[in-house]
Parts: C-alpha cells; structure tokens; sequence
C-alpha cells in the first residue's frame, strides 16, 4: 500500500549538474503539501565564544549551575606556608599520574583478559552479529552520500545502474512486473528482447539466481504486506531544478530497487560478521577477529566495491567464499571433521559459484594451494579426497541448476580436481617406482599441471566453448602481451587494468601489508624448515612435524590473490581482505609465541593498532565526506524519447553500457549487451562497434540490418575518448582491421553528413540515435 504522495521541493543549486556520474550537489529537502506548515532548513546559529578559566587545583566537577569563576587574590606566602603548598602540589600531581597509570594498567590488564578468555558461542554471535549492523550501516550510509539514492525517481535509480548491473536488474524488474512468479521465470528463461531475434536462457548464461530469488522474496513479502493491509513504501512529489519536471520517489522496502539494494547490503553486513568469527578460529583469540574486522575498515576502499556498484555479481558472490573458506579451515585444522563441515563445504561451493562466471577459477587457484599441501604431507589422504570429491559434487550441482551450462565442465577447476582425483588414485603406483621423496614430488607435481591444461583444451573443444572468453583467458593476455579486439574491449577498462602504483602504499600506510609480510616470512620459514626435515626423517617424526596446515593453505592463497590482483586490478576485492584475515595472526602464539614470552602481548597489539589507525580513521574520514547526487539528463532524455517516440518491437543497437539501460527502461528490444564472454555476442558487438571503426558506411549499414536492426545509438564521445595509449576505439580497430587504417574514420563522417544510410532523429548534448535506412 501507498500513502497519499507528497511534494518535497529540491533547492535550486547555482548551477544545475548534468554529470552522468554522481557529482557534489545540495540535497534535495521535502515539502509536504497539506500537512501544516513547510519543513525550512533552519539557518545555522552563530556560536558565542566564551573565555573559559581553568578550575582550582584539586577541585572536584561542579553541576551544572556551578558559580562564575572569580579571581583569586594575590597574598603574601612565607618559606612555611610555600613548603607546604608546594607539597601539596607535588601530592595533586602524584595522584592524577598515579591515577593515570593505574587506568592504563588496568585498560591493558582487560586487553591480556580478553585475549586469553575464550567467549561462548553466544557472545562470539552476538559480537559479530553487531558488526554485520555496523558494516550494514556503513554501506548504506555512503551508497546513499554518493547518489542520493532515496530522493531519486524510479527511472533515475535505474539510469545508476550503468553497463551489466542495468541488465541484471532489468530480469528481476521483469520477474516482479509478471501476473506471477511462474511467469515472470518463464519469460526470463526464454527471453527475445536481449539477443534479439534469437531465444536465449538468461538465468543460463547470466548466471541469474540471485535475481530469481530476490524476485521472489519481494513477491512474497509485499503479497503478505498487503494481505494484511501494511504499507510498504511512502512517495512523494520531487521538484526538481529547471529544466528537469517534477517526478515521483518512492521509498521503503515496497519499493523494488530499495528491497533490491537492501538485500545486497544485508548480505555483506553477515559477511563482516563472518570475517570476525573467521579471524578468531585462525587466530584463537577474538582479538584477532576484531583486527581483522578493522582492518577491513581501514581498507574499505581496496577490499569491496559493494557501495559504488551493489549488482554486481561479487555483490552476492563473495560472502559465500569467505564462508567457503573458514569452513575449509575448519576441515584443515581438526584432525577429524564430521560429515556436515563437507556437505557446507560443497553446498558454499555451490553458493559462490551459481552467481559469478569467474568463480571457477578462484577455486582453481584454491585446489593449486590444496594440491601441493596433499604432496608434501600437510593434508592427510583421506582427509584431501573427501575435500576432492565435495568439490566435483559441487561442479555437478551447479552444472545441472544453470541448466547444463558446458562452462562448468571445461573450466581450470573442474579439469584440476578429475587429474587430482586420478594422482590419488595412481599415488600408491608412482610410489613403487622407487624414486626419491622429492622425485615423487616432482612427478606429482608436473603430472598434476600438464595434465591440467591437457584436459582443459580437450573438454572446452569437445563441448564446443573453446572461443568462450573467461578469466584465465585475460590473465595468459596479460601475461603473453596477446592483443586483439575483444581483449583490448576488456583490458582497457580502468577495472581490468593492472594494479595501481598506488595500492600498495595504500596497504602500507595501513600496516596491512608490512604486518602480513612479516607474517607470511614465519609462515614460509617454517613451511621450508619442515620440508627440508620431511626429506630426511622418520614417518613418526613428519606426522609431528607437518601441523598447521590451514596456515600454509592461506599463504599460498594469499600469494596465489596477490598475483591475480596484480594482473588484473578488479581482483583486489580477493585480495585486500584475504590479507585482513592473515593480519588477526598477528595475535597467533603457535606463531609468535617466543615473542609474546619476550615483549608484552598487549604492547605489540596497541601499538600496531594505533599505526594502523592512524591513516585508516583518514581513509573513514574520506569515504564519509562523499556527498553526491545522480543527475544524468542526457541519458533521461534518450530514453523518454524511445519511450514516447518509438514502437514498442524497434530493435536498438549501440554501445554495451546504454544498450542495459535502454533494454532496463524502455523494454525495447536490443542486439548486444555488457556480458561479452560468449562468443556469439562478441561477434555480434564487433558489427555493432564497426560504426566507430573506418570502414564504409554502406558495409556497416548492411551488417546491422542482417542484425534487425532499426535504430542506432551513438555516442559522440566514443569517436575521442582514450581512457589510455591504445585504448580508443580507433586504436583498438586499427589493431583488427589494419586494411583500412588509412581511412578517414567513420564516426566523424557521420557526425557530419550521416545520409544516405542514416538519418538522425534524435540529438542531444551526449546521445544521437540514427535510424538505419
């Protein structure tokens, strides 16, 4: 149900911002028509200086009516009296450093408590039930700084869904608008608006059970909200400055982008909480989950982009992977786990990756850590084959939910674990060979790698998606320096780049990186100690020797996420907080217990907590002061004008971020979109983008009509722009198609004389739709 809508007047700024991004702006303030008088933001009250004299030595607090100071008068003192009151002097002094001395002792006392106290499990809950709240809070407080989310129009909260977080939301939009969940689901599973003409699964290949259940569960709580007759969301009126017209705003969990946003932060917020359950199992204190837990904050800006971009897939992907891996931490460490750890450990295998298409190869990276540990001794045989085979269930699930999607079958991961399971299989044979320890190893070791990579290119060419672009196709481009057009489409955004310079100073200014270096050099020293005494001790004696485990698996993690990172910058979101989680073992005594025998416990902590907060409350500070609001007209006039101008079947081509929009907003049909990892729509986008490269405009018009295409969106911008040396599209097309590198480019002879294969019926300051005749 809604309330009767009301108005809220905006302020008219200075100057009106038509940045398609959030820009600094002055907040909108409500206006409630017919409801007494209007809300007035009230004039700040100037502030009255007053002199404040310093208290009588030794004197107790006054209340709250205390007398006004007066002065006291001067007398004369003789040797006696000054003795005396220089006495008490010294007393009033002794006892406020001795008071002061005492705090502190005590302060540190509490600190060696609870880090020798072990909580109940209730208090651990509730402890990291309060800082899921706190990282809940944070979220939605910069979300809404940064675009003022709650003052924004259906349609303006849509345009901030830019490129695959539009398309995304546009099938739950879709599910939620159906006469029924059935339906809605049906018609997102055969869907003919995104690839059009062609009939494709979306929830197949856009890995789309996020959506589905969120769908879902706003179907059902607000069809209960309403049965019983209980609002769900409040509108009002939102005047906006000139040129823009008035529109609605709604909120409240009724409204569908609030309750979808809102179950994203919510999901995150039980991740913090997770974050300090699983730095205080790693660590055996809980002061190591609350080190974890600040660490995170401090480096919020490196660890998560949740905030800026909530759609996204790792929005609901990664809290899963933490779970995933405190539960294999928890496989690791007790000599004998129960059956329900390995079930979780499949069912959040499942979990992490239904909803990403690259988290297949996270997971490889995972079995690359597990799979040496097994060699060398650290993972008992049985104990890795439960892990292996938890594991290739998990790929079967999900390749039979995503409705046999063949990337599940001929990825890195699911080709790793079948030559792991056959190593196992074959070890006692290789054994009998008679080679040595660390010759055993080897050929485990290359079997295992060769075998790998063999397995992967048979299975993707004998199921047909060998052209399929996924993660380790971008990092072996990366590392080969291999260069063609639909590479360069993705190497050359910002979040696909290399790692900043910047970053790790970012990690140092912190203490992050410094800490968990030092922790990382004790771990590998005594990793390489134990192995050099594997190769010449007795059976009894290794057992003893090749404990802790779980610590070398989250070294070898942490340098198999520092690689990734470094490759490809979006991968620090692995990263940053894999290494907030090593930093609570800072606080380990299997660790550091020689040097907490020498140097206070408590000292070591304070002081690497107050570095560390020291640039971390900057970087809180920093994140807090984004005050912003979305404003993008050109695009809103786009799609009103294809609303109101256009059939409701006229097919739209264009750049991949507007066509989400424009399919989101308008339901129009499109015929490329942000998802490039397929190969057919790869090949599609390549005709779509042929208008910015410089081939004729008869070619490029023939190509998008064997399209259906009727209208074209261009981008003016994207005929200059260069985000980076070899990024434009000129440069990227001059790669591909170097036959016509000496034409003049297409895009600019449009913009001037678009006839006879176009026409233009639509222009403003930013989009021009030319209809293709």
């Amino acid at each position: 149900m809604v309330r009767p809508t009301r108005n809220k007047l905006k302020e008219a700024a200075s100057q009106p911002l038509h940045s398609p991004s959030s820009m600094p702006s002055r907040r909108r303030s409500r206006r409630i028509t017919g409801a007494g008088e209007p809300e007035m933001e009230e004039e700040p009250q100037e502030e009255v200086e007053k002199s404040e004299q310093p208290l009588p030595v030794g004197s107790g607090n006054l209340p709250g009516g205390a007398r006004p100071y007066s002065p006291r008068r001067t007398r004369n003192l003789k040797a006696q009296n000054c003795m005396q009151m220089e006495m008490v002097t010294n007393t009033v002094f002794l006892r406020r450093f001795q008071f002061l001395s005492c705090y502190l002792e005590h302060l540190l006392n509490q600190v060696q408590q609870l880090r020798r106290r072990q909580f109940s499990s209730r208090a651990t809950i509730c402890v990291a039930a309060f800082l899921g709240l706190l990282h809940w809070m944070h979220l939605v407080t910069l979300f809404e700084n940064d675009r003022h989310f709650s003052h924004l129009s259906s349609l303006e909260r849509e345009m901030t869904f830019r490129t695959e977080m539009g398309l995304y939301y546009s099938y739950f939009k879709t599910i939620i608008e159906a006469p029924s969940f059935l339906e809605g689901l049906w018609m997102v599973m055969n869907d003919r608006l995104t690839e059009y003409p062609l009939v494709i699964n979306t929830v197949k290949r856009f890995h789309l059970y996020p959506e589905v259940i969120i769908a879902f569960w706003y179907r059902t709580f607000v069809g209960i909200m309403n049965l019983f007759g209980i609002e769900t969301k409040t509108c009002w009126n939102v005047t906006r400055v000139e040129p823009l017209n008035e529109v609605q705003s709604c909120e409240g969990l009724g409204d569908p982008a609030c309750f979808y946003v809102g179950v994203i932060f919510i999901l995150n917020g039980v991740m913090m909480g997770l974050f300090f359950i699983y730095g205080s199992y790693l660590s055996g204190t809980q002061l190591g989950g609350l080190i974890t837990v600040l660490c995170y904050f401090f480096n919020h800006g490196e660890a998560t982009r949740v905030m800026w971009t909530p759609p996204l897939r790792e929005s609901f992907s990664y809290p899963f992977l933490v779970l995933q891996m405190f539960i294999l931490t928890m496989i690791l460490r007790n000599s004998s786990s129960s059956r329900k750890h390995f079930v979780a450990l499949c069912l959040s295998n499942v979990a992490f990756m239904l909803p990403w298409q690259f988290a297949q190869f996270i997971l490889f990276t995972q079995i690359a850590s597990l799979f040496p540990m097994f060699v060398v001794g650290y993972i008992e045989p049985n104990k890795f084959r439960k892990i292996i085979y938890m594991n290739m269930m998990s790929v079967l699930l999900c390749f039979v939910l995503m409705f046999g999607n063949p990337m599940y079958l001929s990825s890195y991961y699911s080709s790793s674990l079948l030559m792991t399971w056959v190593i196992i299989l074959k070890r006692n044979k290789i054994q009998r060979l008679g080679v040595s320890e660390l010759n055993f190893w080897l050929i485990q070791g290359c079997g295992w790698f060769c075998g790998t990579i063999i397995l992967k290119f048979l299975t993707s060419k004998f199921l047909g998606v060998s052209d399929h672009i996924r993660l380790s196709d971008l990092i072996a481009a990366r590392i080969l320096r291999f260069t063609d057009f639909d590479t360069l489409i993705y190497t050359c955004a910002p979040e696909f780049d290399f790692m900043e310079n910047a970053t790790p100073v970012r990690y140092t200014k912190t203490l992050l990186l410094p800490v968990v270096m030092v922790i990382a050099y004790f771990i590998f020293k005594k990793t390489v100690r134990d192995t050099l005494c594997v190769l010449s001790t007795n059976t009894y004696l290794r057992k003893q020797l090749l404990e802790h485990g779980e610590l070398i698996f989250h070294t070898l993690q942490l340098a198999a996420f520092a690689a990734l990172a470094i490759l490809i910058m979006r991968l620090k979101l692995f990263l940053t907080p894999h290494m907030c989680v090593m930093a609570s073992l800072i606080c380990s005594r299997r660790l550091f217990g020689w040097l907490f025998c020498k140097v206070r416990f408590e000292t070591v902590i304070f002081g690497i907590l107050t570095v560390m907060s020291l640039q971390g409350c900057v970087n809180l500070h920093n994140q807090w002061s984004i005050i912003g609001e979305f404003n993008n007209l050109p695009q809103e006039e786009l799609i009103q004008w294809i609303q109101y101008n256009t059939r409701p079947d006229a097919v739209f081509a264009g750049a991949m971020p507007i066509m989400a929009s424009v399919k989101l907003s308008t339901l129009h049909p499109i015929v490329n979109h942000p998802h490039y990892e397929d190969a057919d729509l790869r090949a599609r986008t390549k005709i779509v983008y042929s208008i910015y490269s410089r081939k004729s405009a008869k070619e490029v018009r023939d190509k998008l009509l064997e399209l259906h295409v009727n209208y074209y969106v261009l981008e003016e911008a994207w005929c200059v722009v260069r985000t980076k040396p070899g990024c434009s599209m000129l440069e990227i097309w001059d790669v591909e198609d170097p036959s016509n590198a000496a034409n003049p480019p297409l895009c600019s002879i449009l913009l001037q004389n678009e006839r006879p294969h176009f026409s233009t019926v639509f222009q403003n300051s930013m989009y021009r739709v030319l209809k293709v005749n």
